[in-house]
């Protein structure tokens, strides 16, 4: 699945799933752009480590979640490193509260970071793949949560579930290009976020419990993501790929299970 001779462009790539991604792309063979919001260590880090993977990096500051900054953050990462041949959309805000109490701003703060923002970037980027007759490949970072209603996150749920939505059809309408445009759909991943919000010890506990019987990686979504970027996956567009080490599977198993000496007696 070699990326040689691409440039990527991740957004929200300081650390997380979007650093994890990048660092994957770049193992690959991939030149990459990394977003964030603005300068910090994490940032830093993620740009040294591409590096030293023999790879070129350069940050690009910004703010995606408003138009007229996405603009320029797209205009800079094309002239940093020559074009934009792959995205991978990774930005994202979630604030939990129960819906009866969920400040009108916190949700469309939500729908702004998460839904709109993809959106924007991924549009322009589009917009210069077209331009430049780049057989470009786009993946937007979904969740679980577009399948499982999770409580307390209403907004974060109609975000994710709304970007997949919006994928496929960027993904019809972008077919006379030649451009794909698939979405990841990430399970509960050991990221900084939700160690800050969930606590590393509630977490571990809770991974025990998991199907898989632990945590995804960052650096699992982005091996997907490498791979729907790949020549390997060239005919697949409009898609959805799961990676949750069976989460969703869950729901399929019974609440209480027949004993033995039933079930041999029929």
């Amino acid at each position: 699945m070699s990326l040689e001779g691409k440039v990527a462009f991740v957004s929200g790539a300081a650390r997380g799933i979007g650093r994890g991604c990048a660092i994957e792309l770049a193992r690959a063979g991939a030149d990459v752009v990394i977003n964030d919001l603005g300068r910090s260590d994490e940032a830093a880090g993620t740009v040294a480590e591409i590096e030293s993977l023999g790879r070129r990096s350069v940050l690009v500051e910004g703010d995606v979640f408003q138009r007229a900054s996405c603009e320029q953050i797209a205009q800079r990462a094309v002239s940093a490193l020559g074009g934009i041949d792959i995205l991978v959309s990774n930005p994202a805000y979630s604030r939990r509260a129960p819906f009866l109490q969920l400040a009108p701003e916190i949700f469309e703060r939500t729908i702004q970071g998460t839904l709109t923002s993809a959106f924007h970037m991924s549009q322009l980027v589009a917009r210069h793949m077209v331009e430049t007759a780049r057989h470009g490949k786009i993946v937007f970072i979904s969740s679980l949560h577009a399948r499982i209603p999770y409580v307390d996150a209403v907004a974060y749920n109609a975000a994710k579930t709304g970007l997949i939505a919006m994928a496929k059809t960027i993904a019809a309408e972008l077919l006379p290009h030649r451009i794909n445009v698939n979405v990841i759909e990430p399970g509960w991943i050991d990221t900084p976020g939700e160690r800050e919000v969930f606590g590393a010890e509630a977490m571990a506990q809770t991974a025990r419990e998991l199907p898989w019987g632990r945590l995804g990686t960052p650096e699992e979504i982005g091996r997907a993501a490498v791979f729907l970027v790949s020549p390997n996956a060239d005919y697949i567009t409009g898609s959805s790929l799961l990676v949750d080490g069976g989460l969703w599977l869950r729901c399929t198993q019974p609440l209480t299970r027949p004993s033995t000496s039933q079930g041999d007696a029929e």
